[in-house]
């Protein structure tokens, strides 16, 4: 069985990042992304931190609009009006969760596409499925990408993508249709869902219950790219994926160290992108 560790792609994404950042950084001024929250939860404060952390690393300026959990939707609205209109801003995330009430895809209208480098306006996911310049969701992205790293063929390969969202499972979805791969999506409500599971030659699960995929669900030498990343007691976290599918898959991602790393160099990846884009 296959490890499908996503730190050696991670490093070499970061490195490109770093050199891009550093010759925009000559030519006119560091990249700038901008993080927008309104919550106090902490898992979502800890990912802000290892964006920071990453940007610092790479040579991109992160600055973090706190709004706190009492924001209102035309608060959020206005300083992301604000940032897009701002030519010294690249990139703009928001981040969830979000007060009671909101949605992110509502929200996530007034970030200027060009600026959108996570893929949160449903404009980016339209464009996206239309095949027209838009960035992806990083973690969407992530995945592919890992695929492509471990030399995992698509072309008419059927790929089982778990999960619906609009952050993972409906963009993956259509970048996986991109590469001639036949996808077929479940979720909640797909009957007998490890029948169709083990029909596939790869599957991608990002349906966020831990342990949902065991080794009934997979077919013997099977890809399997695990999106999960659900909080443990012990403060760590686990993937959607039993590890006990370790012993039928031909190749498993593991959680940590599978796909979020490459999550967070795609996502900084898209910021010195944009920035190169806006001249």
């Amino acid at each position: 069985m296959t490890l499908l560790s996503g730190r050696e792609l991670a490093a070499d994404i970061r490195a490109r990042t770093a050199a891009a950042a550093a010759a925009l950084a000559v030519l006119r001024h560091p990249p700038r992304l901008s993080v927008v929250t309104a919550t106090d939860d902490e898992a979502s404060a800890w990912y802000v931190r290892s964006i920071a952390a990453a940007a610092a690393k790479a040579g991109i300026v992160c600055e973090v609009e706190d709004l706190g959990p009492e924001a209102t939707a035309d608060g959020i609205t206005a300083q992301l009006s604000a940032l897009s209109a701002d030519p010294t801003v690249a990139g703009i995330i928001l981040t969830t969760p979000l007060p009671g009430g909101m949605r992110l895809p509502e929200l996530a209208e007034a970030i200027d596409p060009a600026k959108d480098v996570d893929g949160a306006n449903p404009s980016s996911l339209g464009r996206l499925m239309t095949g027209l310049p838009a960035f992806a969701p990083a973690t969407a992205e992530a995945v592919v990408r890992l695929l492509d790293h471990y030399q995992v063929e698509l072309g008419g390969r059927h790929v089982v993508v778990v999960g619906r969202s609009a952050v993972v499972g409906k963009p993956v979805t259509h970048l996986l249709l991109d590469r001639d791969a036949t996808v077929t999506v479940c979720h909640s409500r797909t009957r007998d869902l490890a029948a169709i599971t083990r029909q596939a030659d790869v599957l991608v699960v990002a349906a966020g219950r831990t342990g949902l995929i065991g080794p009934d669900h997979v077919a013997l030498g099977a890809t399997v790219i695990d999106v999960g990343t659900n909080a443990t007691p012990d403060g760590g976290l686990a993937g959607d994926v039993d590890p006990k599918v370790a012993d039928i898959a031909g190749a498993l991602s593991p959680v940590p160290g599978g796909v979020g790393p490459v999550t967070t160099a795609v996502l900084l990846r898209h910021v010195t992108d944009a920035a190169a884009r806006g001249g």
